[in-house]
């Protein structure tokens, strides 16, 4: 047997552009229930707007790195829509460009609070919520910079590294529940990025829309198969 997309509760964060927005929208063309949370609250009204035309979309403002925000944001989506069955941690920044010298001690924070403590958060408040309903799925949006370091991106590869670490023991404390989790690490993806542009010279790069169809491909697959860790990369990057 496999997941039943139609009808289930998704909460994706950083749910309003770039790859959360995507999984969004695919989420919902699947019949899902969607739930997206970010911290601006024009950004959210905005989004809701356009995710609406698509099925049953609500949001909420949250900042992940506040422990107290994410429990109320879940708490909202179990108000609405009655728990979670699917969480999408997408939510993450990265400062991209600054050596360790030069990186502020609240940057550094700032992108593990982000990218690994919201993570935490979300995963904490959800599992018991998933346990009640018989079982979830978690899908962490990783990286590539989770296992590969390069320089000018500590802070970044930190936070993706200890991700990958913590998606693989969550795996292994929650698939006896029913509970499956994995961690999807791109790479090059055209978005806006750590400051970068969408733009048609970076059409080499992953789209989006490549990540989501990673996520219904993980939701559609067999009970019985759990991919763990997916890589994936452009197929045909510039030559060097």
């Amino acid at each position: 047997m496999k997941m039943n997309i139609e009808n289930k509760i998704a909460v994706v964060t950083g749910g309003t552009k770039g790859i959360g927005r995507a999984i969004a929208e695919s989420l919902l063309k699947a019949g899902a229930k969607v739930f997206v949370c970010a911290r601006d609250k024009a950004e959210i009204k905005r989004a809701l707007e356009e995710l609406s035309a698509l099925g049953d979309a609500r949001g909420e403002i949250c900042d992940v790195r506040s422990e107290e925000q994410v429990e109320m944001m879940l708490d909202e989506c179990a108000r609405v829509f009655g728990g979670v069955d699917v969480l999408i941690n997408n939510a993450g920044i990265g400062i991209i460009g600054k050596t360790v010298e030069e990186m502020s001690g609240d940057e550094f924070r700032q992108t593990l609070e982000t990218n690994l403590c919201g993570v935490f958060y979300a995963c904490h408040y959800s599992i018991p919520v998933m346990k009640q309903r018989g079982g979830g799925y978690i899908i962490n949006i990783s990286s590539l910079a989770g296992q590969n370091a390069h320089p000018k991106m500590a802070a970044y590869n930190a936070s993706k590294f200890g991700l990958n670490g913590f998606s693989e023991a969550l795996m292994q404390e929650v698939r006896e529940h029913n509970i499956k989790v994995t961690a999807i690490c791109p790479g090059s993806v055209n978005t806006y990025f750590g400051g970068d542009q969408p733009s048609a010279d970076q059409a080499w790069q992953l789209q989006s829309e490549d990540i989501a169809q990673v996520v219904l491909d993980l939701l559609n697959m067999n009970d019985r198969a759990l991919p763990s860790k997916i890589e994936i990369r452009p197929a045909n990057p510039p030559m060097k």
